[in-house]
């Protein structure tokens, strides 16, 4: 079986850092287990997203997306930081998504800022969102700042280190999910 990954990503840039990262989250996790991966674009979503108040009313296109969120087998929130936390495109996101629809669910928190300072988005930001939804966190989140890259390209060891670390941490529970039959 295929893990389906989500990834919701809250960079208005493009390519971006943000997605830098993600982009060495996801082949090191498609290096552990079979991936199938679905990229949500929050700054891309149009006017239906951006101009909807509550869930009734965005557009279909905009509903599938968040279904598409709601139903991963793991959803990879990644954000760059501003003004000490995520954007609020990214937030809008998940203020439209169902209040229960990520309990238990496994979210991987990464986040790009241009210091080391700016990391405590994740704990201090990100982690108390998916608190709110009763999602399951994976315990490491993964921080990079500027100076980690060329460009998108993410070259600090550390960051690929602890990327590792972060995956490894809940790999028995992914490769469950992965093999795990798809709810009805």
């Amino acid at each position: 079986m295929t893990l389906r990954v989500v990834v919701v990503n809250g960079s208005p840039n493009e390519p971006s850092k943000t997605m830098g990262l993600v982009d060495v989250v996801l082949a090191t996790l498609d290096g552990m287990m079979p991936i199938e991966v679905a990229r949500i674009d929050v700054y891309r979503l149009g006017p239906g997203f951006t101009g909807a108040a509550e869930r009734d009313d965005v557009t279909p296109e905009v509903e599938s997306k968040l279904r598409l969120a709601e139903e991963a087998d793991l959803l990879v929130a990644a954000a760059p930081v501003y003004r000490g936390s995520y954007p609020g495109m990214f937030k809008h996101f998940f203020d439209l998504v169902e209040q229960y629809a990520l309990a238990g669910k496994p979210v991987l928190l990464a986040a790009t800022g241009g210091g080391e300072h700016h990391a405590l988005m994740l704990e201090h930001a990100l982690r108390p969102l998916f608190g709110f939804f009763q999602a399951l966190t994976v315990p490491v989140a993964i921080f990079a700042s500027a100076g980690d890259f060329d460009g998108t390209l993410l070259l600090n060891p550390r960051v690929h280190g602890r990327v590792e670390l972060a995956l490894a941490d809940v790999a028995d529970l992914l490769r469950a999910r992965a093999t795990s039959p798809a709810p009805s």
